[in-house]
């Protein structure tokens, strides 16, 4: 169960990722309530998971999925470049990720 926590988690911190960057600066109040809610969401399901997960591996997987759904998002929705450079990048962030649970 923590794993999976640890996974919607990280989904969350994508979601207040993109959020924060909505709120332009915290001027728009529907992206501000979005980032908080998620934001406190993510955060509280980082700490439910590492109660079983270590500290290291949670945290490295919580992180890699956030920086990798938050590039994503912006390549996909924001139109930032999808190099191959930048890809390749992300597919080792991905292999890290899947490292670190495999090797738990």
């Amino acid at each position: 169960m923590a794993w999976l926590v640890l996974i919607v988690s990280g989904v969350l911190e994508t979601v207040w990722a993109a959020a924060l960057d909505a709120t332009r600066g915290f001027t728009r109040l529907w992206p501000s309530l979005v980032f908080v809610v998620a934001l406190a969401g993510s955060m509280g399901g980082l700490a439910y998971s590492m109660r079983t997960i270590p500290l290291g591996t949670g945290y490295a997987v919580w992180v890699g999925i956030g920086a990798v759904g938050t590039a994503v998002y912006g390549m996909v929705v924001l139109g930032e470049p999808a190099t191959a450079a930048r890809l390749a990048c992300l597919i080792l962030i991905v292999a890290g990720v899947v490292g670190l649970k495999v090797l738990h």
